[in-house]
């Protein structure tokens, strides 16, 4: 399994990143009217799909905009900033991945206690070039890493390895294929 993860803003990185080994991918784009098929033509290609709730136009910051994607689309889990979110994907049996910023201590504070209250199942750490901060992460939990934004070359994913990442996502699809 493929551990670089496609995070694909439109149609062309979509259809780009069918050709590429990356079994999963991050879904950063759409509305409520068109979720649904995006995800469709994901999972049609035998890939995992992972809606970014954040980034879904027409959807709110309510837990009832995980259960719109439960009941509308294929999705296998939900991204977002938002831990009740998370927590929400994972009450109806969907992945729930909590993705960070860690922009200075309050920030790295604020996400251990987000670890430790809402459990998700994976965390995307962003900027994912930040191997200070992927290691402490990774110190402070056995919840699965990705580090996520600003990843530009093969070089950047292998320190994000290095200091404890498991998974690498990234929107630039030249790297899908490393």
């Amino acid at each position: 399994m493929s551990p670089v993860i496609a995070a694909v803003k439109d149609v062309d990185g979509m259809k780009k990143c069918f050709e590429s080994e990356c079994q999963t991918v991050f879904v950063l784009y759409g509305t409520i009217c068109n979720i649904g098929d995006i995800v469709r033509e994901i999972k049609k290609h035998g890939k995992y799909a992972m809606v970014h709730a954040d980034f879904t136009q027409g959807l709110g910051a309510k837990e009832i905009a995980v259960d719109f994607i439960r009941e509308n689309t294929l999705a296998d889990g939900v991204i977002s900033t938002k831990p009740q979110l998370v927590k929400r994907a994972k009450e109806l049996g969907m992945y729930g991945i909590l993705r960070a910023f860690l922009v200075d201590s309050i920030a790295m504070n604020t996400t251990k206690k987000q670890l430790e209250l809402f459990h998700p199942d994976m965390v995307e750490i962003m900027p994912g070039i930040v191997p200070k901060a992927l290691k402490e992460i990774r110190s402070y939990t056995r919840t699965p890493i990705i580090a996520g934004g600003l990843i530009s070359d093969k070089k950047d994913i292998m320190a994000a390895f290095e200091a404890g990442a498991d998974a690498i996502s990234t929107t630039r699809n030249e790297l899908w294929f490393v």
